[in-house]
């Protein structure tokens, strides 16, 4: 109790974050061995992701090559910015927002990642000829059972792009009217009151987010069982669990430090030091998933078979199987 009146009275607790330099002057054995450590799991993951992309660039088809490396890239970039946040606290706020910009994009490209793995748009919409949408499920209806099936046509594939499209692009300019308004004193993280911009901005991201996992999820419960031998489940395994680690925990982690209930030790504020912990468990958490993801990513990008060529092979079959036993 004494120690908690003494950060909260501390007026090194109620300061900024602290300055790239103070991070180093104030690290001991420990602290240099953990920088130096989770710095490498970072560099490495790059690597990887680089490697990777030469990869894709000599082994793939051209209309996957783009989408494949933007929802690779989820991982490796998340933990890059999260080692430039640890080592520069004052510049969280950028880093954490290039993140979010970035993984809003990635959540678009993975919804086309499986399109493509269909075929396109013309392949998915034939194999998919008088068939609907599920859309009973999460994020948003999964409550809603007695919801009616979508019939899949050009105009309801083009909603489900758009309804994850919309989250790239206003995510996008929305973290350029947050940096705008931080230049000009009117947005801090800090700030949760109803009169401050950002608890608006990031509700309305909250609710923008909701809108464009919708889509990704609707068309997974189609396709999952299309693109099992693609690994598609594990892949958007790994997609959920890069959402839930980059945006569920930090966001549970900096509401925590925010209330106080992660102490204040200088140089760090409560909340640098809230931030500090969510990218340092990041660094490890999207090291792991890189390493996971180039496993279930690096296969050979073959078509999967025709709906029309499996029904032929299947009827052929099975009047072989009919002359063999007469």
């Amino acid at each position: 109790m004494e120690m908690s009146n003494f950060t909260l009275f501390d007026p090194r607790c109620r300061a900024e974050a602290p300055f790239a330099i103070d991070v180093i002057m104030q690290l001991d054995i420990f602290g240099i061995v953990l920088f130096s450590v989770l710095t490498l799991m970072a560099t490495v993951s790059m690597l990887v992701f680089i490697e990777e992309c030469i990869y894709i660039y000599k082994k793939v088809p051209p209309n996957k090559k783009s989408v494949i490396i933007w929802v690779t890239g989820a991982a490796p970039v998340i933990a890059t910015m999260s080692c430039l946040g640890m080592w520069v606290p004052r510049a969280t706020m950028f880093t954490d927002m290039t993140s979010a910009t970035y993984f809003a994009v990635v959540v678009f490209k993975f919804l086309i990642l499986m399109i493509e793995e269909v075929g396109g748009d013309n392949a998915f919409l034939r194999r998919s000829e008088n068939k609907s949408f599920k859309i009973s499920t999460g994020p948003c209806c999964c409550c809603c059972p007695c919801l009616p099936n979508v019939p899949i046509t050009r105009r309801s594939l083009f909603i489900l792009k758009l309804g994850s499209y919309q989250f790239a692009l206003l995510k996008l300019v929305l973290t350029i009217l947050s940096i705008v308004l931080w230049s000009n004193g009117n947005f801090s993280l800090a700030e949760v009151s109803s009169t401050g911009a950002a608890i608006w901005i990031n509700s309305f991201i909250g609710v923008l987010t909701i809108i464009a996992l919708w889509p990704v999820a609707i068309m997974f419960m189609h396709v999952r069982e299309a693109l099992r031998t693609l690994k598609m489940v594990p892949k958007y395994a790994m997609y959920q669990l890069v959402l839930i680690l980059s945006q569920l925990q930090t966001a549970v982690i900096n509401i925590l430090a925010m209330n106080g209930t992660i102490a204040c030790t200088p140089p760090y504020t409560s909340q640098a030091r809230g931030y500090l912990m969510s990218q340092q468990l990041l660094i490890v958490e999207m090291f792991i998933i890189t390493l996971v993801t180039r496993v279930l990513y690096r296969r050979q990008y073959d078509p999967i078979p025709d709906l029309d060529d499996a029904e032929e092979t299947k009827t052929v079959l099975t009047s072989m199987k009919v002359v063999d036993i007469a």
